[in-house]
């Protein structure tokens, strides 16, 4: 579905990059929009919005991340409307606060695992390079008999995480969630920049 949508938008605009396709409708106020095209590209911004959501933050009850069809049914369920003019990466952080307001347990972290590993890998060259992709930071690392690593890791990674430590090692190694790590700032520090700009921006108008 998402490979039609994204198809779709390519053949009207010439591009899939949604950020690009809202400067043009903003640029080019002569250009002709179909209703079609306007619903593709929300349905497409409110899936990017909910992905950005699920990979980012985790409920604090079960501390285990959301499902990406979990996020949609409760931006529903809240009636979120995609704003045209905005990144889909300040939405995100726009629905995380409109989550909380409504009492959905919801919070931004990383997961603190603790991965351990039966025997090293023949080729721990490979393995640390593979591991990296799926860790943000490394706390303790030993390669002794074993493998055994303290790291944190945003939530959308964990399955996949898990996923490589399983094949990894046939099923013996296992991952084990130590605590949560909350991340006290809502907003990346370019995120953060940008709303200040928009603020900067109405109040000169």
């Amino acid at each position: 579905y998402q490979r039609r949508v994204r198809d779709e938008l390519q053949k009207a605009f010439e591009t899939d990059n949604l950020d690009k396709i809202i400067e043009i409708i903003l640029t080019k106020g002569e250009l002709q929009v179909s209703d079609k095209e306007r619903e593709l590209a929300r349905e497409n911004t409110f899936k990017d919005i909910a992905t950005i959501v699920s990979e980012k933050c985790v409920n604090p009850d079960t501390k285990r991340p959301y499902t990406i069809s979990n996020i949609e049914k409760a931006m529903k369920d809240i009636h979120y409307s995609v704003h045209p003019s905005k990144s889909s990466k300040q939405q995100a952080l726009d629905v995380i606060k409109q989550f909380q307001a409504h009492k959905i347990p919801i919070t931004r972290a990383h997961m603190r695992l603790k991965l351990t590993l039966p025997a090293v890998p023949k080729d721990v060259k490979k393995f640390k390079e593979r591991l990296k992709t799926f860790i943000d930071t490394t706390e303790t690392e030993e390669y002794d008999e074993g493998v055994e690593v303290v790291c944190l890791i945003e939530p959308g990674r964990f399955r996949g995480l898990e996923d490589f430590i399983s094949d990894e090692t046939k099923g013996k190694g296992s991952v084990e969630l130590m605590n949560l790590a909350a991340i006290k700032d809502s907003a990346e520090p370019e995120e953060k920049k940008k709303e200040e700009e928009d603020k900067e921006e109405e109040e000169e108008k």
